[in-house]
């Protein structure tokens, strides 16, 4: 299963940005091989309009069974993001990468 996070850094230690679209970061854990890839999102800030859809579309290349962010899409990008077969957690904001990936795996972040 491979797990996508908005984030600020590049690491665990990192921590979940509350922007979906004009995430700094996106970070996909795959459990299979147990290692984080990254990729640089920042070219969509300074989009004025439509950085939702552009990171909906990285994230529909990366196909991850999961995604954990802050507050979450907003509705160009939910539309988008609906047509993938994947779960969406908001409200880790406040979270490391790794306090979020714990707290999904408790059961304990909202489904968006």
């Amino acid at each position: 299963m491979k797990i996508a996070f908005t984030a600020v850094g590049k690491d665990w230690d990192a921590m979940i940005d509350p922007r979906f679209g004009r995430t700094e970061y996106i970070v996909v854990f795959d459990e299979t091989t147990n290692k984080l890839s990254v990729i640089d999102n920042s070219a969509v800030k300074n989009e004025a309009h439509g950085a939702g859809t552009a990171t909906s579309k990285k994230i529909f290349e990366l196909k991850p069974d999961v995604l954990i962010t802050g507050n979450g899409p907003g509705d160009n990008a939910a539309m988008a993001l609906e047509k993938m077969d994947m779960k969406i957690f908001v409200g880790a904001q406040d979270l490391t990468l790794k306090q979020a990936l714990e707290k999904y795996r408790k059961g304990e972040l909202k489904s968006f």
